[in-house]
Formats: C-alpha cells, sequence, structure tokens
C-alpha cells in the first residue's frame, strides 16, 4: 500500500492555490526559488536569465501542485 506524502504547503483559505510552506521542505524550495529568481539572473545574459525565471516559475508551481494539503482546488473559505 502506498505512503500519503507529507504536504510541504498549507492550501489558501480563499481561491485558488498554496499558502505558505509548513514544512522545512517547502520553505526549502520556496527560499531556493527567491534566490533563483533574485540573485542569479541580473549574472547571466538576458534572455539566459528570463529563461532561468521561466523555468524556475514552472518548477515551483509544480512542486506546490503536488505537494500542497488537499491539493490546488478552489476554496471559499468554509473549508
Amino acid at each position: 500500500m502506498a505512503q500519503a506524502r507529507k504536504p510541504w504547503f498549507a492550501p489558501k483559505r480563499y481561491g485558488y492555490g498554496s499558502g505558505l510552506p509548513i514544512s522545512w521542505e517547502g520553505w526549502t524550495v520556496f527560499i531556493s526559488y527567491l534566490v533563483g529568481v533574485i540573485v542569479l539572473p541580473p549574472l547571466l545574459a538576458p534572455f539566459i536569465g528570463f529563461c532561468l525565471i521561466m523555468v524556475a516559475t514552472a518548477a515551483l508551481l509544480w512542486v506546490c501542485a503536488t505537494r500542497t494539503k488537499g491539493g490546488w482546488r478552489w476554496r471559499n473559505g468554509s473549508d
């Protein structure tokens, strides 16, 4: 029997998506993303920096979607 994966991000109370990280793994991913998109692009050629931001953002969205408690769905505050 497959074991349920531990969530890394809390769901948003209202709307669609993830809230803040709730585990050290989530904080590691979140801080790594911020460092990657703030520090690295100015050191690279403009097109490469833009590509880095796009790939890092897509990766963050995928991790958040797969590791949010209850998954991504619309929430209206009553959940």
